[in-house]
């Protein structure tokens, strides 16, 4: 599976950005898919993610209510929309995949140790 994150870039506070995933190389019917980012001097921390079938979503309280997960109309892609940015949502963002079966297609996967597949990260830099 090949993941690619895109649609960083300087925004300044208070803006918006849409950050894309496209994942290639699929070989289950099922994927959850989640967005990660890592701060400079930070750990790497959940964002959202997104159950494979029925859209489910989870969100890290820092983030819940300005930022949304969405699948696209094309099975491959994810998006994250990201409104209201603060300067602590500067990070590298990444997004990452993993199989699931239709018996747990519904299931949103929050923690990253989850997931096997990752993209190579877009930079966000919200700055004034």
């Amino acid at each position: 599976v090949q993941l690619q994150a895109s649609g960083g870039g300087l925004v300044q506070p208070g803006g918006s950005l849409r950050l894309s995933c496209a994942a290639s190389g699929l070989s289950s019917d099922y994927y959850a898919i989640g967005w990660f980012r890592r701060a400079p001097g930070k750990e790497r921390e959940g964002v959202a993610c997104i159950s494979s079938s029925d859209g489910s979503t989870y969100y890290a309280d820092s983030v819940r209510g300005r930022f949304a997960i969405s699948r696209g109309n094309a099975k491959n892609m994810v998006y994250l929309q990201m409104n209201s940015l603060k300067p602590e949502d500067m990070a590298v963002y990444y997004c990452a995949a993993k199989p699931v079966t239709f018996y747990n297609r519904n299931y949103r996967y929050p923690d990253p140790q989850e997931y096997d597949d990752w993209g190579q990260g877009t930079l966000v830099t919200v700055s004034s």
